[in-house]
């Protein structure tokens, strides 16, 4: 049996030899999940001086002993003491004060709200928290006194142990670093600047006698290593890069470390050795990195892959759960709960959409990289294709859109995301990608917003009145007019909505004023248990972080 009409038929090809390769077990994997040395580093510190607080807390030996020295280290600093030196001390110190300090915070705030850095901004806000409420709670906790026999030169203000000015301060540079600076030199010149700043700001507060030297050290270690961690942990630099380009943070950084990382996985994984990887199609894809990979074989092909990473896993689960919240359930708005669910399920879409001979791309299997975290999903790639959205719209191509919609519902499919970005014009034939929503045995309802949805994308280049007459022979009125019925602003994939709303027309009107009737409009909002608790959840968190955020920007506790 030959094969089925409008399927996928790749070309011929001879991969270059290499056998699949078994990772041995505890050999790591392509792209290990690491926190770098320094980051372990400043763990280790960070515990130290978790251990140095217990021991404060727990033995006025060690109060003792610390005073001693402390008093000591002091009593050389006040020696040095003259009129001009205090002047430039009070002047070095001005960063460590609360207007100082509130100002930084707010002009973080807005840049990174400018820069749309939610992710920074929720991890900028995590740290500073942590280390206010942290510090505050082990002040309280050795309430350790004020250096004692020695003159205070400033303003100081509850106990000293740690020292919080300085906490805050080493905690908000980390954060402006880590959210505001590009990674590479220019950050690690931010680095440099940084340490100097904490080393002037507590050079001047110990000369002043506002803190204790163990006082001032404890604070910077604590201020530093809190929001390092955080950003390392929570916004890794090749998840989320500082950049001054408007794009969407879901593509990731493929050069360096990820690069050869993907290539390995490539090879011994798959059995295919790449000559070339870039970055390909990224103003059409949201939810995922896709790439370009040229393959040796006999002759060099190129195959297409999207990278997914749990970067690409938290935005679906904030895609899903923000449907939930402004439109109530739709259809299977469940988020996955790992991101190698999410390729698998992709995988398994593309060959349940291959086996009921739609013209998908043939697929080549999952790559891993990190275990859990990152992995590609592999695939044909059609050199020279064009999406529909700009592509020549004939007859035969809105026979072929249409035949996909009625083949789909032959087979208990749904694509759920029919947009220009996902059909593409090759050789005369439109081929369907990017089946990562697809959905198996759909209700009615999403059934028929696929049609409409590929009657809007095909009169984009045409007249409705030709696409609903090609329509005529595979629908009849009723599923057409059911289908118009169903959809909506909402129910269309943004990139169709924006081009419907770039054109100044009306497609939805055109096509509902062409049929004998108009049905009813399908309702979409739904209101339940779970969404009522929801938004409520969400909107009694967003108060509670509000109220927590205050100390940070009107009741500083320095």
């Amino acid at each position: 049996m030959g094969p089925a009409a409008g399927a996928s038929v790749a070309p011929v090809r001879v991969a270059a030899s290499r056998p699949r390769r078994r990772r041995p077990s505890g050999e790591p994997p392509p792209l290990p999940h690491r926190i770098n040395v320094s980051g372990f580093f400043w763990l280790g510190l960070v515990l130290a001086v978790a251990g140095i607080w217990v021991a404060l807390a727990l033995s006025a030996t060690a109060r003792t002993a610390l005073d001693i020295a402390d008093n000591a280290a002091l009593q050389r600093l006040v020696d040095l003491r003259t009129a001009w030196l205090t002047r430039l001390m009070k002047v070095l110190g001005a960063p460590a004060t609360g207007a100082a300090l509130q100002s930084l915070w707010l002009i973080n705030l807005v840049l990174l709200v400018i820069w749309r850095r939610w992710r920074h901004l929720l991890v900028w806000l995590g740290a500073g928290l942590a280390v206010v409420s942290g510090g505050e709670a082990v002040t309280v906790t050795i309430q350790r006194p004020r250096p004692l026999g020695v003159e205070i030169l400033a303003s100081w203000k509850g106990f000293a142990m740690p020292s919080l000015p300085l906490a805050v301060l080493a905690a908000f540079l980390v954060c402006t670093v880590y959210a505001l600076v590009p990674a590479g030199r220019i950050r690690q010149q931010a680095k440099i600047v940084v340490a100097v700043l904490l080393v002037l700001a507590a050079l001047s507060r110990t000369y002043l006698a506002q803190d204790s030297p163990s006082d001032a050290v404890l604070g910077i270690v604590f201020g530093v290593t809190i929001p390092l961690l955080a950003f390392r942990l929570l916004a890794p630099n090749d998840a989320f890069p500082v950049t001054y380009r408007r794009g969407r943070t879901a593509h990731l950084d493929v050069s360096g470390s990820r690069d050869a990382a993907i290539r390995h996985a490539l090879e011994d994984q798959l059995c295919l050795i790449p000559t070339e990887l870039k970055p390909f199609g990224l103003e059409g894809s949201g939810g995922s990195t896709p790439l370009r990979v040229g393959v040796k074989g006999d002759p060099d092909y190129v195959v297409f892959a999207k990278l997914y990473s749990q970067t690409h896993l938290r935005s679906d689960r904030w895609y899903k759960l923000g449907r939930t919240l402004l439109y109530g359930r739709l259809e299977d708005e469940k988020a996955f709960n790992t991101v190698r669910r999410l390729v698998q399920y992709e995988d398994y879409a593309l060959r349940l959409l291959r086996d009921a001979r739609l013209p998908v791309p043939r697929p080549y299997g999952i790559a891993e990289l990190t275990p859990e975290r990152e992995y590609l999903v592999v695939m044909e790639f059609f050199p020279g294709s064009e999406e529909i959205g700009t592509a020549e719209v004939d007859d035969d191509i809105i026979d072929q859109g249409l035949a996909i919609v009625r083949r789909m519902w032959d087979a208990g499919l749904a694509h759920r995301d029919i947009k220009p970005a996902n059909l593409l014009v090759h050789d005369g034939r439109l081929i369907l990608v990017d089946p990562a929503f697809a959905q198996v045995r759909p209700s009615p309802w999403r059934q028929a917003v696929d049609l409409a949805n590929m009657m809007l994308v095909l009169a984009l280049r045409t007249e409705t009145s030709r696409v609903l007459e090609r329509a005529r022979r595979q629908f009849n009125d009723d599923e057409i007019a059911e289908a118009f019925a169903a959809t909506r602003g909402i129910t269309m994939p943004s990139q169709l909505r924006r081009m419907v709303r770039a054109q100044g027309r009306d497609l939805h009107g055109e096509f509902v004023a062409q049929l004998p009737q108009a049905l009813p409009r399908v309702r979409i909002q739904r209101w339940s248990l779970r969404r009522i608790t929801l938004s409520v959840t969400v909107i009694v968190l967003f108060v509670l972080a509000v109220i927590a955020a205050v100390p940070l920007i009107v009741n500083s506790p320095l």
